[in-house]
């Protein structure tokens, strides 16, 4: 029988077949689909790995068996029967923003997704409500602008993911080879000083990323950041894609930036490239497509965007985006003003750009806030504000659009929920990583001992200008740690025949105008050690050069002469 199909006919199986190549993968040709792409991005690319002879790692064909986001049964399934993933199901389970973090804690956490940190209060109160009746009560507040519910027994994973997309949150894809939350300028559209209001841009990616399945598809995770020119630094260097704002002649720009990541000490470099904020969702797009295609499949150590930038050089890179593009990328020199930023800026009472209002910037021990707390905030923000919050890369809450007389009043109601906005200048600049009481990777309890660090120094020194320390768990270095003024990553160290939580204490770092790494002056530091050593540097610049910064200090010294001040005998210890 050779009649042919009808119209009718080969418009049913051309819409079957669109389906199956999205569900599973392109059953055609690559370049089959719109625009030369390959109708499934992911599996073009592991076709072609293994075309080249190369053997895919047990995630990438976990992936290839059958796409993450098509594993929602399996996740209601397990927590039917109570059961959390294990092995490779772990991993894929983060797809969709659940992780199991055992053995540290028998629990899930959940990595919500909150674009460029801005949140309602609306769904500031839900999210505390379902952190009180499925999770430990409590939100951890993140350095990509974002929150994490912790403590999640398995049978109720489910439930925390229909409960956020029913306000709003939705937390497909914050874990695992995917793009993770969009972080921003906090006061993008209140500050004064900013070039560029990043906030539609940045909604915009967000939706593009949520509806395009391809972008579920990368060989590691990747970050996304986007820089207006504001009061509080963002850190937008260490990420992967780093857009700041610049004037070019004066039209405001954003200036790219690629390949920061900064636990593998590589700053974001600048590719010469400027471009409108109407193109920063299409040059992501290009930018992700070229890293899916190209990214390395065979090895998971390798597989971040550094390492294809790294092996092609950066000229050939832009020439693969534009080809993606279909058009040339502009080029411009730039010298970016960072001089509107403060290194404590997210701490305390500023004004914002209209008129009368201000914002404060509060104080969160840990980065901690229980649910009884986000009410109280989400409360305040309601009498006073606009119903609005934001979250910072600094691990703590903006309450913003507060009239300038009834700030007062504001900060009585802070106080009264146990909460302030005024930190030292230690205090202010501290970021510590879960640690080793919600992740099983990290060496130490940063939380806690960060802590322990700032009361120990506080007591005993008034440093003359912010400092930042920064604290993290294990080589991951989810909190930074190598661009601190003072860096501290968890350690083993030997006491006797036992081994004790410590750290390698790394000096000198930054970003943005101060960007450097940190260098390591003192391994395997006990926990317990670390506030003498710290105390001693910090007493050495205050008296050597109090008018400079902590950085510029670090700046003057070697290794040798940084680690000689650290361990000089302290008076404190001298019998």
């Amino acid at each position: 029988m050779n009649q042919a199909f009808t119209d009718e006919q080969q418009n049913y199986l051309k819409g079957f077949m669109a389906g199956v190549e999205a569900r599973r993968g392109s059953l055609a040709p690559a370049g089959g689909a719109a625009g030369g792409a390959p109708a499934d991005a992911m599996r073009a690319a592991q076709d072609a790995t293994i075309a080249r002879g190369g053997k895919l790692t047990a995630e990438e064909k976990a992936k290839r068996e059958k796409h993450p986001l098509d594993r929602w049964d399996e996740v209601v399934a397990r927590a039917e029967q109570g059961r959390f993933p294990h092995g490779v199901d772990n991993l894929l389970t983060r797809w969709h923003g659940l992780f199991f973090v055992g053995p540290t804690q028998d629990a899930f956490m959940c990595r919500l997704r909150i674009p460029g940190g801005i949140i309602t209060t609306h769904q500031f109160r839900g999210i505390a409500a379902i952190a009180e009746e499925c999770g430990g009560g409590y939100t951890d507040v993140t350095n990509r602008c974002n929150l994490q519910i912790r403590m999640i027994p398995a049978d109720k994973g489910p439930e925390v993911i229909e409960r956020l997309g029913e306000i709003g949150i939705l937390p497909k894809g914050t874990g695992a080879d995917n793009i993770r939350n969009i972080s921003a300028t906090p006061t993008a559209g209140i500050d004064p000083h900013e070039i560029i209001d990043v906030r539609p841009v940045v909604r915009a990616l967000h939706f593009h990323i949520l509806h395009t399945r391809d972008l579920f598809g990368l060989p590691r995770k990747f970050n996304i950041s986007f820089d207006g020119g504001g009061r509080i630094p963002v850190l937008e260097d260490t990420a992967d894609v780093a857009f700041t704002a610049v004037r070019v002649e004066g039209e405001a720009l954003f200036r790219l930036a690629l390949g920061g990541i900064t636990g593998h000490k590589d700053f974001a470099r600048d590719t010469g490239v400027v471009l409108p904020p109407g193109d920063a969702v299409k040059v992501s797009d290009a930018i992700l497509r070229v890293f899916i295609a190209n990214g390395d499949r065979t090895d998971r150590r390798k597989a971040r965007l550094k390492y294809v930038l790294d092996a092609w050089g950066f000229d050939r890179f832009i020439a693969e985006v534009e080809k993606q593009l279909g058009a040339p990328l502009r080029r411009a020199e730039n010298s970016v003003d960072f001089s509107a930023q403060e290194k404590h800026g997210h701490l305390g009472v500023h004004d914002q750009k209209q008129e009368g209002l201000q914002y404060i910037g509060l104080t969160l021990p840990m980065a901690r806030v229980t649910a009884e707390r986000m009410r109280g905030i989400a409360a305040i923000a309601d009498r006073h504000g606009s119903g609005n919050l934001r979250l910072t890369p600094w691990q703590n809450i903006l309450i913003i659009d507060i009239p300038r007389e009834a700030m007062p009043q504001v900060q009585a109601e802070i106080v009264a929920l146990g909460l302030g906005w005024e930190a030292s200048h230690i205090r202010g600049g501290l970021v510590a990583c879960t640690g080793a009481a919600g992740c099983k990777f990290a060496a130490a309890h940063t939380k806690q001992h960060g802590a322990a660090l700032t009361d120990y120094l506080d007591a005993r020194i008034a440093v003359p200008q912010p400092v930042n320390i920064h604290l993290t768990g294990c080589h991951n270095s989810c909190a930074q740690h190598y661009i601190g003024d003072i860096g501290l990553i968890g350690a083993k160290v030997e006491r006797g025949e036992e081994e004790v939580e410590g750290y390698d204490l790394h000096v000198g770092g930054g970003a943005g105008s101060q960007q450097r790494i940190g260098r390591l002056v003192r391994p395997k530091v006990a926990h317990d050690e670390l506030g003498p050593m710290v105390l001693n540097l910090l007493r050495a610049w205050a008296e050597e050069d109090p008018e400079a910064s902590f950085h510029d200090f670090a700046a003057r010294h070697d290794e040798g002469a940084l680690r000689a001040i650290a361990e000089a005998p302290h008076p404190e210890s001298v019998a």
